[in-house]
């Protein structure tokens, strides 16, 4: 069981290096655990009543998300690929905080999946309030003609062809809330590139534009759309994406010197999903440990 207790000492540990043989990577094997929750902070009740669906919420920021939200008073429909353990874990928590949750596995890559998660979510809930659009992939390649055309699709389906899956099966239950809310996992690669991630960062930066479009296409609606874009943070997918010694000095190059937790990131997908952003669409929040981006 992961151990999330704050203790000064270890608040930043040094990371081994370490590798995972496939994505999307599993959180238990990772040392030293990711801190998906501060237990420093006290839920105050900023979701209470709503039904939230998380893609990628088994671990990582999903996980840190999901627990968040349920800190907030939301109930939280999980949807992971097929890291079961981890997903149980999640659910666990989210049970501790007195919630409940719903486990999907499916690939989202298909659009019969997406609407079939989204069913669920209201055959379990009965309603549907915020939906995360979060889960990703990447594969990094030293030069452009090292991608494939498989490659290629497979990144797009799951980091950008599944959020309009998903959007538009869930939107309309979206209009049916009083307080509906899309939130987008983009990330610091759309501003500012990342030569081995090529991939990757064109589908982060196709998801600040679908974000900002899709905003201003459900302002209408009251269907509030915006974005995270997170910097280096300690996920899965780190170790199971780069080499052992990468992955020892990941997040060492941001201004703050460090790679960042999940749970730093979640506050932002809080804020976004609550009323508090009552007055905000179409805009990124940008957890990065410092690094300035342009737009």
């Amino acid at each position: 069981m992961p151990n999330n207790s704050k203790d000064e000492s270890d608040e930043h540990p040094q990371r081994p290096a370490q590798e995972q043989p496939r994505q999307p990577g599993i959180e238990s094997e990772m040392e030293p655990a990711p801190r998906f929750e501060n237990p420093e902070l006290r839920g105050s009740g900023r979701l209470v009543g709503r039904v939230a669906l998380i893609t990628g919420g088994d671990s990582g920021i999903g996980r840190a998300v999901a627990i968040a939200f349920a800190r907030e008073g939301a109930d939280v429909a999980v949807v992971y690929l097929n890291e079961d353990d981890d997903a149980r874990e999640t659910a666990r928590l989210i049970h501790q905080h007195g919630r409940r949750c719903l486990l999907h596995a499916c690939n989202i890559g298909s659009q019969t999946a997406c609407e079939e998660a989204v069913a669920q979510t209201l055959r379990s809930f009965g309603r549907l309030d915020i939906l995360v659009n979060n889960a990703a992939e990447q594969h990094p390649q030293p030069f452009v003609t090292d991608i494939t055309p498989e490659q290629l699709e497979t990144t797009f389906r799951t980091n950008v062809f599944a959020m309009f899956f998903l959007t538009a099966a869930a939107l309309p239950y979206l209009k049916a809330s009083p307080t509906p809310a899309i939130i987008n996992t983009t990330s610091v690669t759309a501003y500012r590139g990342s030569p081995k991630l090529l991939d990757y960062s064109a589908t982060k930066g196709a998801i600040v534009s679908f974000t900002r479009s899709l905003a201003s296409q459900l302002a209408e609606l009251k269907v509030r759309v915006n974005a995270v874009a997170p910097g280096p943070i300690w996920t899965p997918l780190i170790p199971a994406t780069f080499p052992a010694d990468e992955v020892a000095s990941f997040g060492s190059d941001s201004p703050l010197g460090r790679a960042g937790e999940p749970w730093e990131c979640a506050e932002c997908y809080v804020f976004l999903a609550s009323e508090a952003a009552s007055y905000m669409t179409g805009q990124v929040l940008h957890p990065n440990g410092g690094e300035i981006v342009n737009g």
